[in-house]
């Protein structure tokens, strides 16, 4: 007999066990929550490495401190809470845990840096991959479907 409360090989829908698939407004709340507190980290580093020129001097890149700081920190961080706390701190705000779309089970490094570069196809097309989460059943954007997940909320599962 099967635990029913460790995952089993293939994520029951959300009926079966008390999950919900979090949808396109509360993602976008969490998403502004992330970025609100990415930009508390890195304009303060910015600002100290570039002074006022920071404002006035947007390149793409602001050179390689900027590269760092602007892209790879950020990448880096969010990966890492994906795979430490299954969330950002945005989507812990909400309730909710990304997972393989699969298993139900926390990512793999490999899968968090797909769905990390997944954000970059799903952005490119005006935003789409991201606005498909509000049409999808299972409310995945582009991202999730090419690293195979789904952000959810709720308990795994539901008690009886």
């Amino acid at each position: 007999m099967s635990n029913p409360y460790q995952p089993s090989s293939v994520i029951p829908e959300p009926v079966e066990t008390g999950l919900e698939y979090v949808g396109f407004g509360a993602r976008l709340l969490a998403s502004v929550i992330d970025t609100l507190l990415t930009m508390c980290v890195t304009v303060p580093i910015m600002l100290l490495y570039m002074g006022d020129a920071y404002w006035d001097d947007q390149r793409y890149f602001n050179g390689g401190v900027g590269f760092l700081v602007e892209w790879l920190l950020p990448a880096v961080a969010v990966i890492a809470f994906w795979l430490a706390r299954q969330a950002t701190p945005g989507k812990m705000a909400i309730g909710a845990k990304v997972v393989d779309a699969t298993t139900g089970l926390p990512l793999k490094p490999g899968q968090a840096i797909l769905r990390y570069l997944g954000y970059y196809v799903s952005t490119i097309p005006l935003f789409l991959g991201l606005l498909w989460v509000a049409f999808d059943a299972r409310k995945q954007g582009w991202h999730d479907k090419i690293a195979n997940t789904v952000v959810i909320r709720g308990k795994w599962p539901a008690k009886p």
